[in-house]
C-alpha cells in the first residue's frame, strides 16, 4: 500500500508518495476537508511527478465527491511525463451550499518506474479560476420512456480545441459530449444525448471539462425518466341504448406517472378493423351514432406532458348495444272547427319510439297547426 507522507525541506513541507519498488496499481489517498461554499471560488494546487530515469512514476488523480456520495471517476489526472519542478493546476467546482463536496487526491504507482508523486500548496480562493472554466448551473431533465434525453453544459471561459468535455454519471460512467459551440467570447456550451431511457428511473449527471490549466466540474443534475400512464381498470358502463354507450373512463387508478393532461376514448367493433378516438373532457362520456345490436370494444388512453407521453391503452370494456325497437302509429287525428275566427287544426300524433333508431324520425315529424293572426298556440 502506498501512503502520502510529509516531506520537510528548506523551502517548506509538501505531501509526497515514493513510488519506488511498488507493484502496479497501489494507491495512496489524501482527503481534503468537506467544503460548503456559497459563491464562486477556485481551488488550486501544485504537483510534481519526478524520477531519475525520466519515466513517469505513476498517476496523480483528483476526484470530487458530492454530499458524501460515490467517488466516481477522476475529474483531473496527470501521468504521461515527469514535470519540470512544480506545476500549478486549478479546480473550478460549481457545487454550492447547501450541497457539500470533498476533493480527494490519489497517487497510483507503476511497477518498475521508481520516482515520486507530490502535491503542495492546496488553496481555496475566493475568486474564479484564471484558466479552468466555470460551469453554469446544470438543469434537471425529464423525459418519457424511450425518448431522447439531452443535457446542455454551458461554461464561462474560452473554448479550445484541445479541451476535453464529457458528461459524468453519479456511478462513475463517462459519456463524451457530441456537439460544442461558442456562444460568445466569454461563454461556450456543449450538448450530449443520454442513451439509456428504456425504463422508468432517476439518475444523476454532471459536466466535466479538462483544460490546460485544470478542470471545471458542474453541479449534479437529475435525469428523470417517466413512464406514460395506463389505466388499471377498464371503463365503467353507465347506460346502454340501441345507438349509444355511456361510459366512465376510470382514469384515477393508473400504472405509470402523472400528471394526466389528456384523456381519450378509443372504440371499435370487435369484428371490424377500424377504430376511432375521441377526446374526453368530462367525468363521463357518451358514444353516439352506434349501430344497434353490435358488440364494441372500448379502451381509454391517457397522456402526460412531453413527447411520447401517451401510454398504451388500458383494459378493454366489451359490450353490446341494444336491439332496435319497433314503434307504432296511432290513427291520424283531425279536429275541424268552423267559425269566424278559427280555420282548422290538423295533427298527426305518434307514439314515441322505443329505440334510438327511430328517435330522429320522431323528432323531425311535422306537426301542422293553423291559427288566426295574433292568436297564441
Amino acid at each position: 500500500m502506498c501512503v502520502f507522507f510529509v516531506l520537510f525541506s528548506c523551502a517548506g513541507s509538501f505531501m509526497v508518495v515514493n513510488a519506488s519498488g511498488r507493484a502496479s496499481g497501489q494507491k495512496a489517498h489524501l482527503y481534503m476537508p468537506t467544503l460548503k461554499e456559497n459563491d464562486t471560488h477556485c481551488i488550486d494546487f501544485l504537483y510534481s511527478l519526478s524520477s531519475r530515469d525520466g519515466a513517469s512514476p505513476g498517476t496523480l488523480n483528483v476526484y470530487i465527491k458530492v454530499n458524501g456520495g460515490a467517488q466516481g471517476n477522476p475529474v483531473w489526472n496527470a501521468s504521461d511525463t515527469v514535470t519540470e519542478g512544480w506545476v500549478k493546476a486549478e479546480l473550478a467546482i460549481s457545487t454550492f451550499w447547501p450541497n457539500s463536496y470533498q476533493v480527494i487526491f490519489e497517487a497510483v504507482s507503476v511497477q518498475g518506474h521508481p520516482g515520486f508523486i507530490a502535491i503542495d500548496d492546496i488553496r481555496v480562493l475566493a475568486h474564479p479560476c484564471r484558466k479552468a472554466p466555470h460551469f453554469l448551473r446544470l438543469q434537471n431533465v425529464e423525459v418519457n420512456v424511450g425518448q431522447n434525453a439531452t443535457f446542455q453544459c454551458t461554461a464561462g471561459g474560452k473554448w479550445s480545441q484541445h479541451d476535453k468535455l464529457w458528461l459524468q454519471q453519479w456511478n462513475g460512467k463517462d459519456t463524451a459530449l457530441m456537439v460544442t459551440r461558442v456562444v460568445n467570447h466569454r461563454r461556450f456550451s456543449a450538448t450530449v444525448s443520454v442513451g439509456d431511457t428504456s425504463q422508468r428511473s432517476t439518475s444523476r449527471y454532471r459536466c466535466v471539462i479538462r483544460s490546460d490549466g485544470g478542470s471545471g466540474v458542474s453541479n449534479y443534475a437529475d435525469l428523470i425518466v417517466k413512464a406514460p400512464p395506463t389505466p388499471i381498470a377498464p371503463p365503467e358502463l353507465l347506460a346502454v341504448g340501441a345507438t349509444y354507450l355511456w361510459i366512465k373512463p376510470n382514469a384515477n387508478s393508473i400504472i405509470g406517472d402523472g400528471p394526466i393532461i389528456l384523456k381519450e376514448v378509443e372504440y371499435r367493433t370487435t369484428t371490424g378493423n377500424w377504430a376511432e378516438t375521441h377526446v374526453v373532457d368530462a367525468p363521463t362520456y357518451k358514444l353516439w351514432h352506434l349501430d344497434p345490436d353490435v358488440e364494441y370494444e372500448i379502451k381509454v388512453l391517457l397522456s402526460r406532458p412531453g413527447e411520447g407521453g401517451t401510454g398504451p391503452p388500458g383494459p378493454p370494456l366489451i359490450t353490446r348495444t341494444k336491439c332496435a325497437g319497433e314503434w307504432t302509429r296511432l290513427p291520424r287525428l283531425r279536429w275541424f272547427v268552423f267559425s269566424a275566427v278559427l280555420t282548422f287544426l290538423d295533427w298527426e300524433l305518434l307514439i314515441e319510439p322505443t329505440s334510438e333508431t327511430r328517435r330522429d324520425e320522431w323528432d323531425n315529424k311535422k306537426k301542422k297547426e293553423a291559427f288566426p293572426s295574433g292568436m297564441a298556440a
